[in-house]
């Protein structure tokens, strides 16, 4: 503690409301799990498969609220130092880049130790119901669980130095994180018995997911695998790439914390218009849209704001949106002809199933990183006030933003509208099932937008702001989940079925008749909360936006 950068940031962590409220509040709901949870029955008690069970959820829990709410707090630490000035205050000290960094890591991983700690009631009372052993149950999760933290404040630092600005920061910060936790299971559904370099790939692949890796102690079942027996210890390639991973990224950024990092040279680019005609012509043939060519004048019917969020986005810009449209077909395309041709042996559901699941889990989590910092990034940057100096009224300017949102998320929707058409022409009885999957799917992409936004129009800062819509989805897309796997025991069928109603994902895998969710009928209940929920969120955004609107 004789570190000062080490000393701030858990002061000024544990000196905000809203610690308080996180640091309680996330263990309390995890123990109030554990008590639903909670064995009647003694014989069941003593087989000990009822205590695993809930051990299960409680760290699959655990790590989830680690993958979705801890990576922003280490993607802004050095960026919004460097935005405000101090990080050149803090070079220029006797402290040197390694103390500098050491305690940022120390003071961003102590805020998750802090929450690790106080579920430790929760685990013992797991471990007292027998069935669980302490060494290689709770010892090997809680170390999953440190090494998931250690990864993501790593990589988070790095990502704060190589970006501009906090937006960007948490973007691609929440990208890395959840691509190596989620997307790195992909490969595997495909591959999985595969032989030789693809297959050994595939399974070093799968190996940086710390889902993975939880699952494989827990002996919750190995992901993909689908019968196929699978003696690779995914747990331990768990822990000797997260550890190469953090090593690597603090050298890399402790490397970069330098008077260079402010100092950085930058191509002056050449303009596109200002070359010979067959220098454009030949560009123009080689690319559908040309990033160095001059942008065009603003048009009178044209909503400023909006031209702004796109060009101040690196992901507004059009040429990596058709980047992202074009992944996004491809995928869809692939999963229609393996749903359609039967080319793996997997039934049409369960293929619909995982199409489903990317998508919503694309929509989920691309949404609030577009949505939640449009009002709080302008107040903390002070671009708000600018904003208030212009002549457009103030449902102009919301509008303006929304709107760079919604036609960002239309262009992703469309992109896998294509794999939809292909199942339809070529099995046209999927034609009832695939029309409510995207009617779900509009339904998704209009309530994430409103709802994050609107959450995050509550706060002054872009951090707080992200946190608040990503925790806010979470508990709606998550919680419901965790109470659909008690069902039966405690959970009757009612009971499941109504908390299911706020669930997207829940309503389109009820649709796409996935097993576990076809005997639960959430349409046209889902779609009445989405839609209320909405509407009340467009008036919270509004009348927010109003109130911060007017002089001070």
């Amino acid at each position: 503690m004789n570190n000062p950068v080490l000393q701030r940031e858990l002061t000024g962590f544990l000196r905000q409301r809203w610690s308080m409220v996180t640091l309680c509040g996330l263990p309390l709901l995890l123990g109030l799990l554990i008590a639903l949870r909670w064995p009647t029955d003694e014989r069941i008690a003593v087989s000990g498969t009822r205590s695993l069970e809930i051990f299960r959820l409680f760290t699959g829990g655990l790590l989830m609220t680690m993958l979705f709410l801890f990576p922003v707090f280490p993607a802004t630490a050095l960026v919004k130092e460097k935005r405000s000035g101090t990080l050149a205050l803090l070079l220029n000290s006797p402290l040197g880049p390694w103390r500098i960094y050491f305690g940022k890591l120390i003071g961003e991983v102590g805020i998750a130790l802090l929450l690790l700690l106080l579920s430790l009631p929760a685990a013992v009372a797991c471990f007292t119901l027998g069935g669980v052993s302490l060494m290689r149950e709770v010892a090997g999760a809680y170390g999953i669980l440190l090494l998931t933290v250690l990864l993501c404040a790593t990589l988070g630092l790095l990502i704060s130095t190589l970006a501009d600005s906090i937006d960007a920061a948490i973007r691609w910060t929440y990208a890395v994180v959840l691509s190596l936790s989620f997307l790195s299971l992909i490969p595997h559904y495909f591959f999985v018995g595969s032989s030789g370099l693809t297959g050994e790939a595939v399974e070093w692949l799968r190996s940086l997911s710390p889902v993975a890796a939880l699952m494989q102690l827990l002996g919750a079942g190995d992901i993909g695998a689908r019968g196929v027996a699978d003696s690779v210890n995914v747990t331990a390639r768990f822990s000797f790439l997260a550890m190469g991973i953090s090593v690597i990224s603090s050298l890399w950024t402790v490397r970069r914390l330098n008077h260079r990092l402010f100092d950085r040279s930058r191509d002056a680019g050449t303009m596109v218009d200002d070359q010979n005609l067959s220098t454009r012509i030949i560009r123009r043939s080689m690319f559908l849209i040309d990033p160095r060519r001059r942008a065009r004048l603003i048009g009178p019917l044209t909503n400023p704001v909006m031209v702004k969020e796109f060009r101040c986005r690196r992901f507004g810009r059009l040429h990596w949106l058709l980047r992202l449209v074009s992944i996004c077909i491809l995928l869809s395309l692939g999963m229609a002809i393996l749903t359609t041709t039967r080319t793996i042996s997997w039934d049409v559901a369960t293929i619909g199933g995982i199409m489903v699941l990317l998508q919503v889990s694309l929509l989920v989590l691309l949404t609030p990183s577009l949505t939640s910092g449009l009002i709080a990034t302008e107040r903390e940057t002070g671009g708000w006030v600018l904003l208030q100096l212009t002549t457009m009224p103030v449902y102009r300017i919301v509008w303006g933003k929304m709107l760079s949102v919604i036609l960002t998320l239309a262009l992703v929707m469309c992109a896998t509208l294509p794999g939809y058409i292909v199942m339809v022409y070529i099995s046209p009885g999927l034609r009832d099932q695939v029309e409510r999957v995207v009617l779900c799917l509009l339904f998704t992409a209009l309530f994430c937008m409103l709802l994050s936004a609107a959450v995050g129009c509550l706060f002054r800062r872009a951090a707080s702001a992200t946190v608040a819509s990503y925790t806010a989805l979470l508990v709606i897309c998550g919680v419901p989940l965790l109470i659909w796997l008690g069902r039966g025991d405690p959970f009757g069928h009612s009971f499941v079925e109504q908390v299911l109603v706020i669930n997207p994902i829940a309503t389109a895998f009820s649709v796409i008749r996935l097993e576990g969710f076809q005997n639960y009928d959430l349409i046209p209940a889902n779609w009445w909360f989405m839609g209320i929920t909405s509407l009340i969120s467009l008036i919270v955004l509004l009348g927010q936006s109003y109130r911060i609107s007017r002089p001070e």
